[in-house]
């Protein structure tokens, strides 16, 4: 959600910054243009007020001085003109010991400098032709008060824009984290889903999320009824089957089967095998309990309730204990954990004498998980068999019942590792070692 508030912030800031650019400098273009447009019209008046002065004297055209401005009189003044005729030209006493440089065509040209001072002129040329001849007035006016005004102008205005700009950033900042508030709120209950503190998403959400939260809450709901009919039918399947398999290993240790003894043992044998697996099965659906989709598996809360489930099944004469941190909760779904740690003490308990203990061990790479009883064990050479793919346990010595195919499976689903050693008691320990989550 962040990156998302990041991202907008980045695109309005840019947005804006562009933007604002761009209208700032049409505007002072513009503004400045007019004025320009302006001054232009005050330059052709003076310029028209030079051609008036313009009179014919003995000698031929003469300027008469009372017609001017005291502004042309006065050295940088600020005001100046140059008349040009075909083999001469006049210049006002303004201009000092400067020279006002000719235009090379008719119009308003901006780039000219003059004096020590470095004037900016703003210089307009006209062409007329008076008594007979062909004249060419430039007329300047000092340009440099505007430019200045324009300069800080232009300061004033980024100090503005600026504060403008960041009053917006944080009023856009408010917005966007009130708009988005919604979706931070689908984000926590989509949490609190995973860590199965919840089955359902608030439905009190804008019009645009609707669709979206309806969706999410009818595959929840779909889900968790699918988990409910699937574990429903699998007691029921297992009831129903009990009794008629109680009925077949009574018929087949009856005396009807006395003169078929390799029958018997046939029979016999393969409906333990089927009694021994319904009997799991059961027992994997008797463990996984009603949790939510997406539950964590919270240590504290699971192991006291697993252990007196499975001491209800096995006898209390087993001792069933755990050791894990206070308060740890182990990154995986508490369904696929109930199903892992279900099989293993399963196990334990069928095989231990008295003593059955799980261990769960936190470390930087990751968690260890081990499973340990004082039964009979594994021989050593006979555990990489076990552990290999595609070999059983249960396969290889009748009646052993262990579920390390689930087991392993699952591990191998999550990257760790699944291994088999000796417990300080002389049973069997095994070891799972799971990475981290990121």
């Amino acid at each position: 959600m962040r990156s998302i508030q990041r991202r907008l912030s980045l695109g309005l800031i840019s947005v804006m910054v562009v933007v604002g650019l761009i209208l700032a400098q049409t505007s002072l273009w513009l503004f400045e243009m007019g004025l320009q447009r302006y001054l232009e019209s005050g330059l052709r008046n003076d310029s028209e007020n030079l051609l008036v002065a313009l009179v014919r004297g003995p000698e031929g055209l003469q300027l008469d001085e009372r017609l001017l401005s005291p502004a042309y009189q006065r050295p940088f003044s600020g005001h100046y003109f140059r008349i040009d005729f075909a083999d001469s030209h006049w210049r006002s006493r303004s201009l000092w010991d400067q020279e006002l440089p000719r235009l090379e065509r008719p119009g308003l040209h901006s780039n000219l400098q003059l004096g020590p001072e470095g004037q900016q002129l703003l210089v307009l040329r006209s062409d007329y032709r008076r008594l007979g001849q062909s004249i060419s007035i430039s007329v300047a006016q000092d340009y440099t008060p505007v430019s200045e005004s324009f300069r800080r102008m232009r300061q004033v205005g980024i100090g503005l824009g600026l504060a403008g700009l960041l009053l917006i950033l944080l009023l856009q900042r408010l917005t966007v984290r009130r708009a988005l508030r919604p979706l931070e709120k689908a984000r926590e209950q989509i949490a609190q889903l995973q860590q199965g503190q919840r089955s359902q998403l608030d439905d009190q959400v804008p019009v645009e999320l609707e669709p979206l939260v309806a969706q999410i809450n009818h595959l929840l709901a779909h889900t968790e009824d699918s988990l409910k009919r699937s574990r429903n039918a699998l007691g029921n399947l297992g009831h129903a089957l009990k009794t008629p398999l109680a009925v077949l290993l009574s018929l087949a240790s009856s005396e009807q089967l006395d003169g078929h003894p390799q029958l018997r043992k046939i029979l016999k044998t393969q409906l333990e095998q089927v009694q021994q697996r319904l009997n799991r099965e059961l027992n994997r659906a008797r463990l996984s309990g009603d949790a939510l989709p997406g539950a964590l598996f919270d240590c504290d809360a699971e192991l006291p309730g697993l252990l007196a489930t499975l001491n209800m099944i096995h006898g209390d004469h087993l001792d069933l204990s755990y050791r894990c941190p206070a308060g740890l909760q182990l990154p995986w779904d508490r369904e696929d954990l109930l199903e892992l740690l279900g099989n293993l003490l399963d196990n334990a308990c069928k095989w231990a004498d008295a003593e059955v203990r799980l261990s769960v061990v936190e470390s930087e790479q990751g968690f260890e998980l081990s499973v340990e009883d004082d039964g009979p064990g594994i021989p050593e050479d006979r555990r990489d068999l076990v552990l290999s793919r595609g070999t059983r346990l249960d396969e290889q010595t009748d009646g052993h019942g262990l579920g390390l195919g689930i087991v392993r499976d699952i591990v191998d689903s999550w990257g760790g590792v699944l291994g088999l050693r000796e417990s300080e008691w002389g049973g069997l320990k095994v070891v799972i070692e799971l990475p981290k989550r990121i």
